[in-house]
């Protein structure tokens, strides 16, 4: 390593270990020529990156890249094994990762007898399944279900699922009434974005500006990790302000 990068990279380390009222012993540690940087790394630091979300997903990324269908391989050995309502529940979502939908749907399909007929959790990925293979009825009838039994449950995700069946089946009202709703309490900017862009569809400018003008609103005053995580639908806001307001 370049002794000014060496450089450079020791001093962050040691405001690092000042910033975060570490113990002064590994100021001592990173100024040793060599290890001392590279130990702080890896004893202090590697954990606390890998405990993080960020982290979590960063090597799951790694995994996925190095092995692609290596997690559903795993899946699909557990469900074997073991046969349980939970393993099929994983191995459906690892299926609905991949986009391998129709698989997931006839697996979760399966599991939905007995005691689990009107499971929330597997009727909720049923309809995820479904409507990432564009059977956006039997989405429609899948999350209606849920809802007839199982009246207490809640999901965002799976709220705005059924807004886009509606939207794709044709019952714009429908779909605008519905897209009201869950942008109202949904965590991301995705349902509020989606709201907003059928509303300028349907000719009601003022009201979809006010939807990307609220996305924009919010994602400047959130963290780094959110607009990171929100790229898309902000991106999309940002267009859609600039396409109306002009």
């Amino acid at each position: 390593m370049p002794i000014a990068i060496s450089a450079i990279l020791q001093v962050a380390l040691i405001v690092h270990v000042i910033k975060t009222d570490r113990p002064y012993y590994w100021i001592f540690i990173i100024m040793m020529p060599g290890i001392g940087a590279l130990a702080y790394i890896i004893v202090e630091l590697m954990p606390e990156f890998l405990d993080s979300w960020q982290g979590r997903r960063a090597v799951r990324g790694v995994k996925k890249t190095l092995n692609p269908l290596g997690d559903l391989r795993q899946r699909e050995r557990e469900h074997k094994m073991s046969g349980t309502v939970d393993a099929a529940r994983r191995l459906a979502g690892e299926l609905i990762e991949n986009g391998q939908y129709q698989q997931a749907i006839v697996n979760l399909q399966e599991a939905l007898t007995g005691l689990y007929e009107h499971d929330p959790d597997l009727l909720l990925s049923l309809a995820t399944a479904q409507f990432g293979n564009d059977q956006y009825e039997d989405a429609m009838h899948t999350l209606d279900r849920l809802m007839e039994h199982n009246p207490d449950f809640r999901s965002a995700d799976g709220h705005l699922i059924y807004a886009q069946s509606v939207e794709h089946c044709g019952d714009i009202d429908k779909a605008l009434e519905e897209y009201e709703a869950v942008a109202a309490y949904y965590a991301g900017a995705e349902a509020k974005l989606r709201y907003g862009k059928l509303l300028e569809q349907t000719g009601n400018t003022e009201n979809a500006l006010e939807q990307y003008s609220d996305i924009i609103n919010a994602s400047e005053l959130a963290p780094r990790h959110y607009q990171k995580a929100q790229r898309e639908w902000i991106t999309e806001a940002r267009e859609g302000f600039r396409r109306l307001a002009s």
